[in-house]
């Protein structure tokens, strides 16, 4: 799912959870890919029997009503998409107050594998969350000499994968060779455990798409040990982004190390944003006739297929985003989200919160 997928989907699931039904009479529909069709229409017609038994006459008509234009909206669909299908329908109370009969046919941009009916007086919003929460994925590494805890951050769920214990003796406290042979047991042992954490982490992470980042932490120095003797494939280390200093081991040792990088977890959204401005306020300064700024002249470059990359601020309404972003689909102009929360991002909305980084240069 790509920033634009997801600032959809927020909206989608912002206006939907908006909605109240006057009693349970909303419904929602959520349907995996490789579901028939045929099962979930004879599902929904079978419910219209159940909703006759309601003793509340505006109710039932409400509930049958809403059940009937589901139906209808999963009869314009041929086969269950790829990524499968959510549907609500029911009477929700408009801007304006008015009460309406609406729906809404959801293909989700990642792959749904939950199957569900409910009517309630509320839609059932938490499978879409969850394609949302488990979008950042980072690996997690607690490291001391003793042992070592290994776990995940998927959106905002921590899970322990596993702890390893090295094995290496605690300090020999007598002189003499037997100390130093001693010392050279420990260090051959804790270059060993250090190369199984390191094995460990190949087979946790290195097939993971999804892996923004990698974490560090522990109250000693077999964290700097590790990085400097544990032999970590370089896609790894190249992905770990702080060593953090800290007491804890296992779940609650993963716990804190998340806590103490909040910072940096929201750095790395706001870096890749620092970026892509930076790069348009170079452009705008170096090569002026190479970008574009304003939604009247940025929507002209769009349309003579002269946008390759485009800037859209989450300030602007968001017909105005979901607009620029069918304009930049017909030309695989890619496009970039930016917020307000740093001062480029203020910077960026002076200019009129939308901006583009052209192809070649562009002259009225």
């Amino acid at each position: 799912m790509d920033e634009l997928q997801k600032y959809e989907l927020e909206s989608t699931i912002e206006e939907l959870d908006g909605y109240r039904g006057k009693h349970t009479e909303l419904i929602t529909c959520m349907i995996p890919k490789g579901t028939s069709l045929n099962q979930v229409k004879k599902q929904l017609e079978d419910e219209k029997g159940t909703a006759s038994n309601i003793k509340s006459s505006s109710t039932r008509k409400n509930v049958i009503n809403a059940l009937d234009l589901a139906i209808r909206r999963i009869q314009e669909v041929k086969s269950t998409p790829d990524n499968g299908l959510a549907v609500f329908s029911g009477f929700v109370t408009l801007a304006n107050g008015r009460e309406s009969l609406e729906s809404w046919m959801i293909e989700p941009p990642k792959i749904l594998k939950t199957r569900l009916y409910r009517c309630e007086q509320r839609f059932l919003l938490g499978p879409l969350r969850n394609m949302i929460e488990s979008d950042s994925v980072y690996g997690l590494l607690i490291i001391e000499l003793n042992e070592a805890s290994i776990g995940i951050l998927d959106g905002n769920n921590i899970k322990l994968l596993k702890n390893i214990f090295s094995g290496v003796p605690g300090k020999h406290k007598t002189g003499g060779q037997s100390a130093q042979r001693f010392e050279r047991i420990r260090d051959s042992k804790s270059k060993e455990f250090y190369k199984k954490t390191a094995e460990y982490m190949k087979e946790f992470f290195w097939d993971n798409k999804k892996l923004k980042g990698i974490f560090i932490g522990g109250g000693g120095p077999a964290k700097e040990h590790f990085m400097k003797q544990s032999q970590l494939v370089t896609q790894l280390r190249n992905k770990v982004i702080a060593l953090k200093n800290m007491g804890g081991d296992g779940m609650s040792g993963l716990e804190e190390l998340v806590e103490l990088c909040q910072s940096d977890l929201e750095e790395q959204e706001i870096t890749r944003q620092r970026l892509i401005i930076d790069s348009f306020l170079e452009k705008l300064n170096t090569e002026p006739n190479k970008v574009a700024y304003g939604e009247a002249e940025v929507e002209d470059r769009l349309r003579r297929g002269a946008v390759d990359k485009l800037i859209i601020s989450r300030t602007l309404p968001k017909e105005k985003i979901k607009f620029l972003k069918v304009l930049a689909e017909e030309f695989s102009t890619e496009v970039h989200l930016v917020g307000d929360e740093t001062q480029r991002g203020i910077q960026f909305i002076s200019l009129g919160g939308v901006g583009g980084l052209l192809r070649f240069e562009v002259y009225d």
